[in-house]
């Protein structure tokens, strides 16, 4: 990791040492990370409980971390209706594409080889 410090002035240069020389004094005071992670799992055990059923499944190998908005937590923000396909791939037809987002694989190859897009709309 480099950081320019061409462009910084000589006061500048000294709060961000004096920063620097707290952030680590309070990094050499804490436990190592398994340290922590065992304290934790041992208090968990003590409680009955596993890591898993406290922070989810993920947070036995990760720390937890802000949940994000999926279907399940009840996503807010516009909702879009559901859109016909209309484009359709000749050599499997169960592969569409409704012309919005990004092309699938298969019509960029086709296109990237000379075709046109609207060869395969859909009638």
């Amino acid at each position: 990791m480099s950081i320019d410090l061409s462009g910084l002035s000589a006061k500048e240069l000294a709060t961000l040492i004096r920063d620097a020389q707290k952030r680590k004094t309070v990094v050499a005071k804490r436990q190592p990370i398994a340290k922590a992670r065992a304290q934790v799992a041992a208090a968990a055990k003590k409680a009955g409980y596993t890591i898993e059923e406290l922070f989810g499944t993920a947070a036995a190998a990760k720390a937890p971390r802000a949940a994000k908005a999926t279907k399940s937590t009840g996503k807010t923000g516009r909702k879009l209706p559901k859109v016909a396909p209309k484009y359709r791939n000749p050599a499997n037809a169960e592969e569409t594409w409704t012309g919005r987002g990004k092309q699938p694989r298969w019509l960029a190859e086709y296109t990237k080889a000379g075709r046109k897009v609207e060869e395969f709309l859909i009638k």
